[in-house]
């Protein structure tokens, strides 16, 4: 087994806990179009890294630290807009998902050879993982972890009943853009996974899955982180044995492995 096989499970096993307990939250919420949205968005931060690396030799400006820093503004945003202009929300947020994706292929058109980094930002690219990944997406695993530890009673009550947070004296509107930050750090946790195009695929199917046989929040990020690492690993063996991409491959296999869970759940009814 090579070395390039072992980061690339190495990164898909570390996702799926940033992907577990952030997804967990947006499914119970159901923010599963501000997710997508923030997860487009950050196109715009990694093509403006990738151009500033190679055609102005600023080494230090790695894409998915501008992913980071373009999903944590797109979520300041986009919990503005939800806060402010619910009757206008869909639209608002089409608009920052589109200008998002816009100055992403911009900047990455401007860059020589960027075409290659396109497809590796849409789709992923498992057999380029670097160390440095590594170590990212485990800071972010311990980041998500030990705020979601912290904040857990006040993101489970703005979850399930904000206007009652509201009126318990919680900042029901910092806590939401708060959890929104969380999201956009799942979402660069899982770029180098699946890419931009399928992020949603383990951000929000891994919990929907889960969500049909547990009945606590606690057995559902344990579930979620569970079922992603499996769908992970199970579709970089497979990927990998039959030569497939694996982005869509890990895909394909949770995609499945949902479809299959709802004729299972309901036969269990």
């Amino acid at each position: 087994m090579s070395t390039i096989f072992i980061l690339a499970l190495t990164l898909a096993l570390l996702s799926s806990i940033a992907s577990g307990v952030v997804g967990s939250y947006i499914v119970v919420k159901r923010i599963t179009m501000l997710a997508g949205s923030i997860s487009h968005s950050i196109f715009s931060g990694m093509g403006l890294c990738l151009w500033l690396q190679k055609v102005h030799g600023l080494t230090y400006c790695n894409p998915l630290i501008g992913a980071l820093v373009s999903g944590v503004i797109a979520a300041a945003i986009m919990g503005f807009v939800h806060i402010h202009y619910r009757e206008r929300e869909d639209a608002i947020l089409s608009a920052i998902w589109s200008i998002g994706m816009a100055i992403g292929v911009i900047f990455i058109f401007l860059t020589p050879g960027g075409s290659s980094d396109l497809h590796a930002f849409l789709f992923g690219n498992l057999l380029w993982v670097t160390p440095f990944d590594i170590w990212l997406i485990a800071g972010i695993d311990v980041v998500i972890v030990i705020l979601a530890m912290i904040f857990h009673r006040r993101f489970l009550a703005i979850c399930f009943d904000e206007e009652a947070a509201r009126l318990e004296g919680l900042f029901t509107r910092a806590l939401y853009i708060f959890l929104l930050s969380l999201v956009a750090l799942a979402i660069v946790a899982l770029i180098k996974v699946v890419g931009i195009i399928l992020i949603m695929t383990l951000l929000a199917i891994p919990p929907m899955i889960a969500s049909n046989w547990v009945k606590t929040f606690s057995r559902l990020c344990a579930g979620a982180i569970l079922l992603g690492a499996l769908f992970g690993s199970v579709g970089c063996f497979v990927g990998y044995g039959l030569d497939w991409p694996l982005a869509p491959t890990i895909a394909l296999i949770a995609g499945a492995g949902y479809l299959v869970s709802l004729v299972v759940a309901r036969k269990k009814v």
